[in-house]
């Protein structure tokens, strides 16, 4: 045999060897997530729910609008009364919870609750939601199916502000604790209850409610906030998907400044402010920050949804060894997807020109930057100064403020008794057919402040929406399908007593 001819035998064994290892990978991806199903904590009989009346109360709580704008909102006695009208309808209410419970006023508007558990060696369950909505676009009022504010009962759904961000989770979650306490149950646990005032905008009374909790030294044993839900039409999916938060990226926007002669714009320079101003955000969207594809966190994801995937979508992602290039190209095309996987930058403030005939002596643009649980402020900071460094006259200003920041928060164990608690929650709201998938939260909720207290921090809430539905969220006709109501409200209770259970 001939030297050509061997080297092709040697080549086509060789090929054929690759192909098995890959046909075998897909045929093991994601088993052991699957498994991992058989680790969920089992779960009492569901409470007696009064759907109705819970109905009937969130969509009084609706009516009340706890509009947030700015950090630390509300001030003066006009601004603040509907905190405290809200205030006073819980306390109205839930007077089983209040009477149980010891409650507690934390940064003038937020609501710390206290359930006193008989075993004090047990740490503790926090529940989280916040009171506060966002404003409504004045300019899409006529869009709404019914009345932003209106708690209107229409078609299997409830609308308005706060029907799913956040309201709705403050509501049942109280409609669960006054069950529990109506049908005799005594924690052993002790459980904590917290409302932010203003997580829209800052989350700083749920910041000072969590630096309450740490002076006490209470560190709990599970953390729930919102984040995400059991989503029952995932592009590409044929089952629902129960999604379970266990990080939320890092927030921070930099201030990009482009300095230059200006003058008067019959005799533009060749790099004025603007342009140069615009190379660097162009070269920022040219250079992304790395792909963290192969990270645990993203490989948890997809390996939890993988018995629900079309097979060359498994294929891809069981042999990332050779695939990643592809898929991360095709992740990339999605706005979705790419902010799954890597920390994620948007210029969306530009300021230049005073006048159209004169040109700036100084340009800047705000770039707000999703940091990845892989990823810290400082390593953006660093990939963003890297990337300006080859571009004239272009800097980032590091004495600007530029509003809130965060870092990401860890990634949350997923082999614990809270997050069994949480995975047969997930179960049972989802259903039989509706796989659990620890997830990354895109965006940021108030228990990226809980991290000082605790590991075990999951953003869940037990309802079933459509994508068409998560729309609403900050957006036009939020609403809520009534089904959901009697099914949070289980969830919630399930979350107090599974981990009730030793």
């Amino acid at each position: 045999m001939s030297g050509t001819r061997k080297f092709l035998v040697s080549g086509l064994i060789v090929l054929g060897a690759i192909i098995v290892v890959m046909f075998a990978r897909v045929l093991t991806y994601g088993k052991a997530a699957q498994g991992a199903e058989t680790t969920s904590a089992p779960l009492p009989a569901a409470i007696a729910v009064d759907a109705a009346g819970g109905l009937s109360r969130l969509s009084a709580a609706i009516k009340i609008k706890t509009v947030t704008y700015k950090s630390g909102d509300p001030v003066g006695e006009e601004a603040a009364q509907p905190w405290l009208d809200l205030r006073a309808f819980l306390e109205e209410s839930y007077p089983l919870t209040h009477a149980a419970m010891k409650r507690e006023i934390v940064a003038d508007y937020t609501l710390l609750y206290t359930w006193q558990g008989s075993d004090s060696s047990l740490a503790p369950t926090l529940l989280m939601a916040h009171q506060d909505v966002v404003p409504v676009n004045e300019g899409t009022l006529d869009e709404w199916q019914r009345p932003a504010f209106s708690g209107e009962i229409a078609d299997g759904y409830i609308y308005g502000r706060g029907t799913q961000d956040d309201k709705a989770s403050v509501i049942t979650i109280l409609e669960a604790t006054e069950g529990l306490i109506a049908s005799g149950f005594k924690p052993k646990r002790t459980v904590i209850l917290l409302f932010g005032h203003d997580e829209e905008v800052s989350g700083s009374g749920a910041s000072a409610a969590i630096d309450v909790l740490h002076a006490r030294g209470v560190r709990p044993e599970l953390v729930v906030d919102e984040g995400f839900m059991v989503v029952e039409d995932t592009p590409g999916f044929t089952s629902p998907l129960s999604y379970i938060g266990v990080s939320e990226k890092g927030y921070m926007t930099l201030h990009i400044v482009s300095e230059a002669t200006g003058g008067h714009s019959s005799m533009p320079p060749r790099n004025s402010a603007n342009i140069q101003l615009a190379k660097a955000l162009l070269a920022l969207e040219e250079n992304q920050l790395p792909s963290h594809l192969k990270s645990d966190t993203v490989s948890q994801f997809f390996k939890s949804m993988a018995a629900e995937m079309p097979f060359m979508q498994r294929f891809m992602l069981a042999n990332t060894w050779i695939t990643a290039p592809l898929v991360e190209k095709q992740m990339a095309s999605s706005g979705v997807m790419n902010a799954m996987i890597r920390t994620t930058m948007a210029p969306t403030m530009l300021s230049g020109s005073v006048k159209e005939n004169v040109l700036p002596q100084k340009a800047t643009a705000l770039v707000n930057f999703r940091i990845h649980p892989e990823d810290s402020s400082e390593s953006v900071r660093a990939h963003v100064e890297k990337v300006l460094a080859n571009i004239d006259g272009v800097s980032i200003d590091r004495d600007a403020v530029a509003g809130f920041s965060s870092e990401p928060a860890p990634v949350s164990p997923t082999d614990n008794k809270a997050f069994s608690v949480m995975r047969a929650v997930a179960a049972n709201t989802g259903g039989e057919r509706a796989p659990v998938v620890p997830a990354l939260v895109l965006g940021g909720t108030d228990s990226r402040y809980a991290v000082k207290i605790s590991k075990n921090i999951y953003r869940f809430v037990p309802a079933r929406m459509t994508m068409a539905d998560t729309k609403g969220i900050h957006g036009t006709n939020e609403r809520l399908a009534v089904s959901n109501i009697p099914l949070m409200v289980e969830g919630y209770a399930h979350m107090i007593q599974g981990m009730d259970r030793q």
